[in-house]
């Protein structure tokens, strides 16, 4: 006789039924890839970083101001940087925010990340749908630019010297993420959508249209996100859209932009996060410091975009640049002071 065992035929129904009743295994989500343009860049842009004029220096009588008018006579309090920013969404699948409050008396959403599961998958719609809590939250912002729900803390700025000292960080509170624009390599992107009738589609269209509820204070659930192929961009004449130069030694820096600093949101990939540019910054007379009373703004000259890293200056010192990205070096150029061209989507943004 065999040592084998023999199964019954009610044994082995029994047997595949309870094989057949196990989960499958769940597949791998497809997860966004926010990647920083270059700073001072618009968003789409595909020519030379170092090219890019979206940046000025901006005199200010009121130091408290968003947004204040720029001057180049008068009375001369503060002194900031204004700079265009964009993230491109490069990767397998769509941004998806879900905020959420219990009620209207609670200022504050919880937001959390959904995903796709597979192309021409449905797209979770409700914040029940999306099951990844975040550390983020979205508020509603009042002031009359804007009227609208506020992703906060999705992108940091800050200026830092050569050696990476945090010297001046934005005070940006929020964001209204929507497909602005369509990213130079989007045809390439195996996840751009391409049929309008597509769920891909019909959230790129809803993406498209969102002002995440403007004028709608008293809403209780918001959606924000951003498609694959598609970027979100901040023009330089947004609020906040800055960083303070009144106290800021002469010297060389780095202006460091950095979207999803803190990981709270699931990415395929993280190391193109950040992008920076070198610039000099001198106070007029070849001074230190500013004067008590500013009568003229510093000049500040662009001399490297390093997109794809968050250290800019002292990179040409350094070894194996390549692992970094490139890094454009145009001739020095001084911005013109008090320009403000006209915002694009600012009820957007």
């Amino acid at each position: 006789m065999g040592s084998g065992k023999t199964w019954s035929a009610a044994a082995l129904s029994l047997t595949l039924t309870a094989a057949l009743a196990q989960p499958a295994t769940a597949a791998a989500p497809l997860l966004p890839d926010l990647r920083q343009a270059p700073v001072g860049c618009p968003g789409g842009y595909t020519g030379d970083p170092s090219l890019c004029r979206d940046w000025d220096v901006c005199v200010v009588t009121d130091p408290k101001a968003p947004n204040g008018d720029c001057v180049t006579s008068g009375e001369m309090k503060a002194v900031r940087i204004r700079f265009t920013t964009a993230v491109d969404n490069a990767g397998d699948g769509p941004l998806m925010l879900h905020g959420r409050r219990p009620n209207r008396s609670s200022n504050d959403m919880d937001v959390r990340q959904a995903f796709q599961t597979a192309r021409g998958a449905a797209i979770p719609a409700t914040f029940d749908d999306a099951r990844r809590a975040t550390a983020t939250s979205m508020y509603y912002e009042p002031t009359p630019t804007h009227l609208h729900w506020h992703l906060m803390g999705f992108a940091r700025m800050q200026l830092r010297t050569p050696n990476g000292r945090m010297v001046v960080a934005d005070r940006k509170n929020g964001f209204c993420l929507g497909d602005r624009y369509r990213t130079a390599d989007a045809d390439r992107l195996p996840g751009a959508q391409r049929d309008a009738a597509s769920p891909e589609g019909l959230l790129a269209e809803r993406l498209r249209k969102s002002n995440c509820g403007r004028n709608d204070p008293d809403a209780t659930e918001m959606f924000e996100g951003i498609s694959v192929g598609q970027g979100d961009d901040y023009r330089k004449g947004v609020d906040f859209q800055w960083l303070d130069l009144t106290n800021v030694t002469s010297g060389t820096y780095d202006l460091v932009n950095t979207v999803n600093s803190d990981r709270t949101l699931v990415e395929s990939r993280y190391d193109n996060n950040s992008s920076s540019i070198s610039i000099s910054v001198q106070w007029p007379g070849g001074a230190k410091r500013r004067p008590a009373v500013i009568t003229e703004a510093p000049a500040v000259t662009l001399l490297k975009s390093c997109p794809g890293t968050d250290r800019c200056t002292d990179q040409s010192r350094q070894a194996g640049l390549a692992r970094s990205g490139p890094v454009h070096e145009p001739a020095p150029a001084r911005p013109e002071c008090g320009t403000d061209p006209s915002c694009c989507c600012c009820a957007c943004e």
